[in-house]
């Protein structure tokens, strides 16, 4: 999948291990802490998980132009080009040959007189990110600390640029596919003449379909692994709120009816609830309430839930990596 949104740390571990065969958090987990998986902010200034060696390639691409997208914010919050130096000087001192804790990291930053006071540790470390110096790597009792990107990834895939395109419009329709160009351009956050390079240069690899006169793209052997799901696929799912089932479209209508996407964002305010999905179609959301064994989910329907997916639910929940 490439990337998968990374926000709420403890929810995208858990969409990734749902996702893999007898996966576990703990496993997932340990692969961050091998170095095998990192995350950052690599498309629309989002937290992502990725794979380690595919993080300079990505950022080749998407960094420049969330930078520059940025800029207004740094004048906001007072940030000028000789903190972004002095930041970047402290933070590679400090952890050459070591991972820190992030709030370690902006300690240090206040040490040096380096302000970290609302927003600005966060747009400071996020920077830094984007120019590749750091990411959010091992897992010490149960949080990512920050490391060095050169150090902690010595050996990263290096990618031209138009082969960077074509590879990651490839990667995404054969991962989310069947899905449009719009898909393709708002997942990756690419301008408007990278994501028609990008789509031209994976079209010859991907098979086409229109749907309601909009042509969708997919990896060409898409139809037959569902067919051999098909059943299983039709089932009943809990998901984590910032889940890739929707998250990896611009248009979420094959699965959550416009009706009902007000129930999953309360009020726009781009917290994504968990939901829960039967027939390939979301049909409510669902939160976990309680603590020890008092702890249950509690599931709330668009419309109704039948018996059967009520029953699911409880099962499912009991059963979340």
């Amino acid at each position: 999948m490439t990337a998968v949104q990374a926000q709420d740390y403890r929810g995208a571990l858990t969409s990734v291990a749902l996702r893999t065969e007898g996966g576990s958090r703990a496993d997932f987990e340990a692969a961050l802490t091998a170095g095998q998986i990192v995350r950052s902010w690599p498309m629309r200034g989002t937290l992502h998980l990725v794979a380690a060696r595919d993080l300079a390639w990505l950022l080749g691409l998407t960094a420049a132009r969330q930078v520059a997208g940025a800029a207004r914010r740094r004048g906001q919050l007072g940030i000028d080009e000789t903190t972004l130096r002095q930041a970047h000087d402290v933070a590679h001192r400090l952890l050459s040959g070591r991972a820190l804790r992030r709030d370690d990291l902006m300690a240090a930053w206040a040490a040096e007189g380096i302000s970290t006071q609302g927003q600005r540790g966060y747009h400071l470390l996020w920077h830094l990110a984007q120019s590749g110096t750091v990411c959010l790597g091992p897992v010490r009792d149960g949080e990512q600390l920050v490391v060095l990107l050169a150090e902690w990834v010595p050996v990263p895939r290096r990618l031209q640029r138009e082969e960077a395109l074509g590879e990651l419009a490839t990667r995404y329709f054969r991962s989310h596919g069947p899905a449009t160009a719009k898909d393709l351009a708002r997942w990756t956050g690419l301008p408007a003449a990278d994501a028609k390079a990008a789509l031209a240069a994976a079209r010859p690899d991907l098979a086409r379909l229109e749907v309601d006169g909009v042509e969708h793209l997919m990896d060409p052997a898409t139809p037959d692994r569902l067919a051999s799901c098909r059943r299983e696929a039709l089932g009943v799912f809990l998901l984590p709120g910032f889940d890739e089932l929707l998250l990896g479209y611009a248009d979420r209508a094959a699965v959550l009816p416009a009706e009902f996407a007000d129930r999953i964002v309360p009020g726009g305010n781009g917290m994504f609830r968990p939901t829960v999905v039967s027939g390939a179609r979301v049909v409510g959301t669902w939160r976990t309430v309680g603590r020890g064994a008092q702890r249950r989910v509690e599931a709330t329907a668009f419309t109704s839930l039948s018996p059967r997916v009520l029953a699911a639910v409880e099962r499912l929940h009991a059963a979340l990596p």
